[in-house]
């Protein structure tokens, strides 16, 4: 089964609160961090898991709401927006219900999990297991 689209169920611990009593805004990234992995590790056949390891290279978050201890029903929902080389780029929105508390754009290489150097994602792994279209070829008439 192919997907781009990956959700965990988030539960807010004490350790979450900040002084100002809501979730301190680090704790989102943790969040996005959880799902992109887990969505890679949902995913991906178990040697192309145990092969490679995802780095953030990059996270561009927009806050629209706060999260507070006693919220229920938080939700972390990710989608593979493309692959290019070694580098994937997510849109993951954070909800509690319907209502949208964290916006992040992220892109995250991938790295060779012996040489600790970057690598890319094949062709074959991201069209079958991530569901993303194959490139379109490029025809030149003679």
């Amino acid at each position: 089964m192919s997907t781009n689209r990956h959700a965990i169920p988030i539960t807010i611990q004490p350790e979450d609160i900040d002084f100002m009593g809501h979730v301190n805004n680090s704790r989102y990234l943790n969040w996005v961090q959880d799902v992109v992995l887990g969505h890679w590790q949902a995913v991906a056949p178990p040697d192309a898991v145990a092969a490679h390891l995802w780095v953030a290279l990059k996270h561009e978050i927009t806050y629209r709401r706060p999260a507070f201890l006693k919220d229920t029903d938080v939700v972390a929902n990710t989608v593979l927006e493309k692959i290019a080389g070694a580098r994937a780029f997510y849109n993951t929105v954070i909800q509690r219900g319907e209502e949208v508390l964290a916006e992040v754009q992220s892109m995250w290489c991938c790295i060779d999990s012996e040489s600790m150097r970057p690598v890319r994602v094949s062709r074959d792994i991201a069209e079958t297991y991530f569901g993303l279209p194959r490139k379109q070829e490029r025809h030149t008439d003679d």
